[in-house]
Parts: C-alpha cells; sequence; structure tokens
C-alpha cells in the first residue's frame, strides 16, 4: 500500500489528474469529450514533468558537483578493463546531459588518454541512462519498467565500449584530440552554499533549455492520445506489426529531445495499443542517437568509428525492445 501511494500519488501524481479535472469542470468544460480530455492531458503532463524535471535535475546536479570531469577522469583512470567500463557507464547516469552535452565531456575523457572502451561507455550511458529516467520511468510505466530499462541500458553501454576498445580504433580518433594533452587542474573545495547554488543554476538552465521540447512533446502525445485512433497505433506499433521495433529506433533517431519531452509521447502511444518494448526502443534512439549529437560526434571521430558507434546502439536498442517486448507478459 506504501508503494502504491509512491507510484501513484507521489511520482505519478493522480491527485493532480483529479484536481485540473475539478477545475476544468467548474470552469464549464466537459473533461469527458475530445478537446477536454486533450487539455486535461496537456496541464497535467506539463506540471507533473515540471515539477519532477525540476526536483530530479536539482538532486542529480548536486550529487554532480562531488564528480566533475577531473574528478571522473581519476576515478575511471585507476581502474582498468571490464571495471574501468563499468564505472564510465555508472558515471554517465549521474550527468544530467542530454547526447549533444554528453560530447564535450567524452572528448575531454578521451584527450586525457582514458581507454576508449571507457569513454564510449560513458558516452552511450549518459544521455539514455540517468537518475532522473529511472524516477520518470517509474512514475508512467512502474518501477519494474523503470528499473530494467537503466540495466539494459547499462548493458548496451559497457558492452558497445568493450566491443570498441577491442577493435583498437585509437586512430579513429580526430586527431586534434590525441594530439591535446590534459591538463591536471587543482581539486577546488566546494562548500554546501556552493553545491546548492550550483545545482540550482543547473535547475534554471536546463529547464530553459527543455521547456519548449518538453511542451512540443506534451503536445503530441495529447493529440496522440486523444485523437488517434487506437486501432491505427495496434496496427502500426502493438503486435500486428512485428517490425514496430524497427520503425520506432527509425523514427526516433533523426529526433532532438531529452527523456522529458519524450515521456508524455510514450505514455500515449502505451496507453493506445504500442508494445512496451516499440515505446522504449523510441525512448532510447531519441535520447541517444539524435541528428545533432551524430553531427557534434563526426568532428570528434573518424567515419568508420562513427558507424560502428551508431550500429552499436541501434543494434542495442532495437534488441532491448524486442526483449521488453517479450517480458512485457510478465511486467
Amino acid at each position: 500500500m506504501v508503494w502504491d501511494f509512491i507510484q501513484n500519488q507521489l511520482l505519478g501524481m493522480k491527485w493532480l489528474t483529479v484536481l485540473i479535472q475539478k477545475l476544468l469542470t467548474a470552469c464549464g468544460l466537459d473533461v469527458t469529450t475530445r478537446l477536454g480530455g486533450s487539455l486535461v492531458f496537456f496541464l497535467m503532463d506539463v506540471i507533473k514533468i515540471s515539477i519532477l524535471l525540476c526536483v530530479l535535475i536539482f538532486i542529480i546536479s548536486y550529487i554532480q558537483t562531488f564528480f566533475p570531469p577531473e574528478k571522473s577522469r581519476k576515478i575511471m583512470g585507476r581502474c582498468g578493463g571490464m571495471g574501468a567500463r563499468i564505472i564510465g557507464a555508472l558515471l554517465g547516469t549521474v550527468t544530467p546531459f542530454c547526447s549533444c552535452s554528453s560530447i564535450p565531456i567524452f572528448m575531454g575523457f578521451t584527450a586525457a588518454g582514458l581507454p576508449l572502451g571507457v569513454t564510449f561507455s560513458f558516452l552511450i550511458s549518459s544521455p539514455m541512462v540517468d537518475l532522473g529516467s529511472l524516477v520518470l520511468l517509474m512514475s508512467i510505466f512502474g518501477w519494474k519498467v523503470a528499473v530494467l530499462y537503466v540495466l539494459f541500458g547499462l548493458v548496451i553501454a559497457v558492452a558497445g565500449g568493450t566491443l570498441i576498445e577491442h577493435l583498437h580504433m585509437e586512430e579513429q580518433i580526430a586527431e586534434f584530440i590525441r594530439n591535446t594533452k590534459a591538463v591536471e587542474l587543482p581539486e577546488m573545495e566546494i562548500t554546501w552554499k556552493d553545491r546548492v547554488q550550483t545545482a540550482w543554476s543547473q535547475v534554471v538552465s536546463t529547464y530553459k533549455r527543455l521547456i519548449l521540447y518538453i511542451l512540443i512533446g506534451v503536445l503530441i502525445g495529447a493529440f496522440i492520445h486523444n485523437w488517434i485512433p487506437e486501432q491505427w497505433i495496434e496496427t502500426a506499433l502493438g503486435n500486428k506489426n512485428p517490425f514496430g521495433v524497427v520503425l520506432a529506433v527509425i523514427c526516433g533517431v533523426p529526433m532532438y529531445a531529452d527523456i522529458f519531452g519524450c515521456i508524455p509521447i510514450s505514455e500515449a502511444l502505451l496507453a493506445k495499443g504500442a508494445l512496451l518494448g516499440v515505446v522504449l526502443s523510441f525512448m532510447m534512439a531519441v535520447t541517444t542517437l539524435s541528428f545533432p549529437s551524430i553531427v557534434m560526434l563526426s568532428k570528434a571521430v573518424k567515419p568508420k568509428l562513427l558507424g560502428i558507434f551508431i550500429a552499436i546502439c541501434v543494434a542495442g536498442i532495437i534488441a532491448v525492445g524486442y526483449l521488453f517486448n517479450f517480458l512485457q507478459r510478465f511486467i
């Protein structure tokens, strides 16, 4: 009962849906119509995602002040082999970065001489899985799906980094990165007040950057939820289409959005009959392989390594999508 309360009221904010419905009804709007339902969906998701976003980014950014890039590099540099790649993937989970903002960190780690397997494990996990995605997914899909999503994402990151490291493709890194010498920066003492200010500034800057994508995502989600016939979604992304996961990945790659913008679209698709694996693979593709991030990464690595990176991510995301489709009946 306690967990149900946390899941439905604290994370899912069911009370907010009821409150919005009552307020709109009091204003004379019929919330049972398509227009009324769309407005309820829009207001509910914008408010819920905004609250969760601000709280989560503050917490994650506060945690991140203990792991600045220089310290993270030293932590990963002390380990080797599989352990270093696992640490690289785990460090990616405490960084509130999208795919584009992860690339400069990846370049810094690579220039510092860390193995490619470690830096690519970080590059894959940073946008794909983080503490924010764990809580957000719990609010929509439940804790089992959220935990599996993060675990599978970490597996893709570690496996991808391992494969790239064993291919010995150091020469595929751009020369300006290979010729850059790492500069040892002294670790500065940060006070509690500084950490809070840093976390709050991260909340403000992140929210300003993401609010447009959130609004667009919620608008698309509201349209899907209330205007698209359920039969259409079931035909394209449900049991009737065995290639739904592949279609979702193809549609997700060109897009540029954070997981916060993907959540309302995924929520609406799932409610309309899309398979769980289709929805989650779409989210992974959007957050990991956005077109702008691929363009940025192409400046840091040569085409061969870029192609291998994309192929690893696509194959891993598709495999996870079909695995979730299979597990949907059990979770």
